[in-house]
């Protein structure tokens, strides 16, 4: 499942791509033919995300305001939950960039993290469907649907398809709000999705402190904290050396509000790069080979960290820690595979 740095990029993506732009939205599978329906022919105004969640806006012509206070306007508000299989793919003409050419286009968010890890872009390697089409006179197409497209949204000069979301559906402002209200802080958002940051950390430590639920478990708890998934657990506890079996209410507070700061830097450095990185400059050797490995959207780019060098203990059970030399554990907690130092972190 994609972690929220991914669904960040994946909101300025589309946002970039078809910002203010009338869009044909059709539904290829038939699935979500209903919702495509009341989307198509109205403006993308907005692209947001939420933790996991991604929003965007859509609206007839001459309203300009997403958030609609008013509720005269009529925003329509798309929301995607990518889930563990859902994935968006795209192709656009030339000036988005495609074919390579480093543009502002991708050509893959998401999908199974069994087959591209937390790589967020696929290159465009002229395969079926992979690149646009012509049209008439040399004018760009959109290629056609592959697999189960659930939703298609079509542009002047680009298209995005969503395939295999856990959901996706329309909603108004109010049930959008709604939505939001069970959703944990979002250390990617300016203000975390409170009044201020500061609130939005507060609100963090107060809700791990009322559980004895583990802080390991509730660090993947989407009303605790949003956008946080196994990666980032397991690097951000490591990094605070915090035992993630210990119950929440036994955390300080301090060591929790440091948790929340930690997270801040590194999951908006994430949104920025395409790739998570959290091993300190002078932890970063190359494990040569012995981990798993987990592929990174830098992969490509001689200058940034090797991926085999980027997390502490993430995919690294039995291997020393980068830190005392001790093996890295690993067991399974609530259904996911969780990884620590039991040196560092006792």
């Amino acid at each position: 499942m994609p972690e929220g740095h991914t669904v960040h990029r994946l909101a300025r993506a589309l946002e970039g791509l078809f910002g203010g732009e009338t869009l044909a939205v059709s539904s290829p599978q038939g699935r979500f033919a209903g919702g495509a329906a009341l989307l198509d022919g109205r403006r993308m105004l907005a692209a947001e995300a939420w933790g996991k969640q991604l929003f965007c806006a859509f609206a007839p012509d001459g309203v300009d305001d997403p958030d609609d206070p008013d509720g005269v306007g009529d925003v329509r508000w798309l929301r995607v939950h990518l889930g563990l299989y859902g994935a968006w793919t795209f192709a656009g003409d030339p000036s988005t960039g495609s074919g390579g050419s480093g543009g502002r286009i991708v050509h893959a968010i998401g999908a199974p993290r069994r087959r591209i890890g937390e790589r967020e872009t696929t290159p465009l390697d002229g395969g079926p469907g992979a690149d646009p089409v012509p049209g008439a006179a040399g004018e760009w197409g959109p290629p056609a649907p592959r697999g189960a497209v659930r939703l298609r949204l079509l542009g002047t000069h680009a298209v995005a398809d969503l395939t295999g979301p856990t959901a996706c559906e329309v909603l108004t402002g109010a049930e959008k709000a709604a939505v939001e209200a069970r959703l944990g802080p979002d250390p990617i958002r300016p203000d975390g999705g409170r009044a201020s940051l500061d609130d939005a950390r507060s609100a963090f430590v107060a809700r791990v402190r009322r559980s004895r639920v583990t802080v390991g478990q509730q660090l993947m708890d989407q009303a605790v904290i949003a956008g946080v998934g196994n990666i980032y657990r397991a690097e951000a506890l490591f990094r605070a050396g915090v035992d993630p079996l210990r119950p929440g209410r036994d955390v300080p507070a301090a060591a929790l509000a440091a948790i929340w700061d930690d997270l801040v830097v590194l999951m908006r450095d994430g949104a920025a790069t395409g790739a998570i990185v959290t091993t300190r400059p002078e932890h970063r050797v190359p494990d040569g080979g012995g981990g798993r490995v987990t592929r990174q959207n830098t992969d490509g780019d001689a200058d940034a960290v090797p991926r085999d060098a980027s997390f502490y203990v993430y995919h690294r059970d039995g291997l020393p820690c980068r830190v005392c030399g001790a093996p890295v554990l690993t067991k399974e907690l609530a259904g996911r595979n969780l990884f620590w130092c039991g040196v560092c972190q006792a």
